[in-house]
């Protein structure tokens, strides 16, 4: 169940990387109604309260503004678990290690097209990233966790994501070339039946991107 204190932080950060004309979380004030058809320069000009700041929060959580999260989160907190049916797990996310959390969120915005769910820190050390249902979580660490040279001889990946069609394969490859990004494989069929590519992060991190050869 989400902490409303940690949100509340949440909000605060945001609100600080506006102030602070942190160009990442543009793309992420834009989901608001009223800043929709503004520029990235336009948002980061733009008057942006804290009030703006929690009601992006709590859309990003499914609710319509930060009285509903509330309301919500309340009601989550005093009603009994009356479920005898199986948890269902509904996302699963990777953790990378990387030695920058704000030039790692950087390189997955600017690059690869993921959008900041939240940065946690003073100076940063934990955050997540998102692209549609593809969640990264990218903890810092002071160096390396695993060996460059065995992971690039090994080919040893630290995510894996899928897309549906053969088409939005060749696509999304198509989009991260033009976007300057380094390839430690690029675009090939597999003898299993699928085509792959796999993106090299700023960390060495290899990232698997997948989808049908048909």
């Amino acid at each position: 169940m989400p902490n409303i204190l940690n949100l509340k932080k949440q909000a605060k950060l945001v609100l600080r990387w506006h102030r602070d004309r942190y160009h990442p979380v543009a793309a992420q004030i834009r989901t608001l109604p009223r800043f929709r058809h503004l520029s990235d320069r336009e948002v980061l000009a733009a008057d942006f309260k804290l009030r703006d700041a929690q009601e992006l929060v709590a859309r990003q959580l499914g609710f319509e503004n930060w009285q509903a999260l509330k309301k919500g989160i309340d009601t989550m907190s005093r009603q009994p678990d009356q479920t005898h049916s199986k948890p269902i797990i509904l996302a699963t996310a990777a953790q990378l290690f990387v030695s920058n959390i704000r030039a790692s969120c950087d390189f997955f915005t600017q690059k690869l097209g993921f959008s900041i769910v939240f940065v946690y820190g003073e100076p940063p050390f934990y955050a997540q990233v998102r692209r549609d249902k593809g969640l990264l979580n990218l903890k810092c660490v002071d160096y390396p966790v695993i060996d460059p040279q065995l992971r690039d001889r090994e080919s040893l990946l630290s995510a894996d994501m899928t897309v549906d069609t053969s088409e939005e394969i060749k696509r999304l490859f198509l989009e991260f070339q033009a976007a300057g990004v380094v390839f430690f494989q690029t675009l090939r069929t597999e003898p299993w039946g699928a085509r792959t590519f796999i993106v090299k992060d700023p960390d060495g991190n290899l990232l698997l991107f997948a989808g049908p050869a048909d």
